[in-house]
């Protein structure tokens, strides 16, 4: 049967109904109402007005605001640049386990999802607090003469998020270096290269889509996060989804969340098309290498 048949084509349109539908209530729609609502001045009385304005947005890209996204951006790129240089060796790790092993690993990675994003955060804030655990133990090893400062840093915001989107990255890295061909590795060896040859030339090429894909994943969410910034940061490391979150439920003032929302969603994106263009130049259509993977006898 053709796949150009109309039954084909009525066969397949069903199908996919369930899913276009889906999304067009669930996600089109809301992102419609969005975007007319954040081109909507708020009264005094916390009522949207009827007539049309830009105000919400020229607020949003304030210097005062604009510094909170950038420190956002900050807090996300740092924090995917730390689940790439852990999640990287992870899961080159499990992929060369054998056996039991491998399940074992990759269900410790997994673990943590088997319980809250929140409760995950406040285990943290046990940890890092000024009589918690950290202190506790530093102080009892002689380390520091009195507690440290923890909670409310930058540093804590940044391992809060770390921890949290550390499997977003390392699983699919992993996928990517499972389905490789341990032949590949081994002809490379046979014919002289050194381990970091064999490394440069074969395995991070063609474990780049997963490497792509894990950045992916792990930045644009944390970059609108906003549990780990309220519970382990303070004001001074406030980042965009915590202003999103005061607009819409401490000052209801939806217009403007809106409009932060949508600028938010406008920077995500142009980053994710620039990552996008600028790692398609390393890999083709089907996700090899355009470096060829040579490798001179020795």
């Amino acid at each position: 049967m053709s796949p150009a048949n109309p039954s084909n084509r009525r066969i397949a349109f069903w199908l996919v109904a369930p899913f276009l539908l889906w999304n067009f209530t669930f996600v089109v729609l809301p992102l419609l109402a969005v975007m007319v609502q954040s081109l909507h001045p708020l009264s005094k009385d916390y009522d949207i007005l009827p007539n049309w304005t830009l105000d919400n947005y020229r607020h949003a890209l304030e210097p005062e605001l604009l510094s909170v996204v950038c420190r956002s951006a900050g807090y996300a790129l740092i924090t995917t640049l730390l689940c790439l240089l852990l999640g990287y060796p992870l899961a080159y790790f499990i992929a060369s386990s054998r056996g039991n092993n491998k399940s074992r690993l990759l269900m410790l990675v997994v673990l943590p999802f088997w319980t809250s994003y929140l409760l995950r955060a406040l285990a943290w804030m046990t940890v890092l607090q000024t009589d918690g655990t950290a202190n506790t133990v530093l102080l009892g090893l002689g380390l520091i003469r009195e507690p440290l400062r923890l909670l409310n840093t930058p540093l804590t915001v940044v391992l809060g998020l770390t921890y949290g989107f550390l499997p977003f990255t390392t699983l699919p890295i992993y996928t990517r270096l499972e389905q490789m061909d341990r032949g590949l590795l081994e002809a490379a060896a046979d014919l002289g290269a050194s381990p970091f040859q064999v490394f440069r030339k074969i395995v991070w090429p063609l474990s780049l889509p997963g490497v792509i894909a894990g950045s992916l994943i792990t930045f644009v969410p944390a970059m609108g996060d906003f549990v780990t910034p309220e519970l382990m940061g303070g004001p001074q490391t406030q980042m965009i989804g915590n202003l999103i979150q005061q607009q819409f439920l401490a000052l209801f003032n939806w217009p403007m969340g809106s409009a932060l929302s949508l600028v938010l969603m406008a920077i995500m994106v142009t980053g994710v098309l620039v990552y996008q263009r600028l790692a398609a130049g390393n890999t083709q259509s089907d996700g090899t290498p355009t470096e060829g993977l040579e490798i001179q006898p020795a």
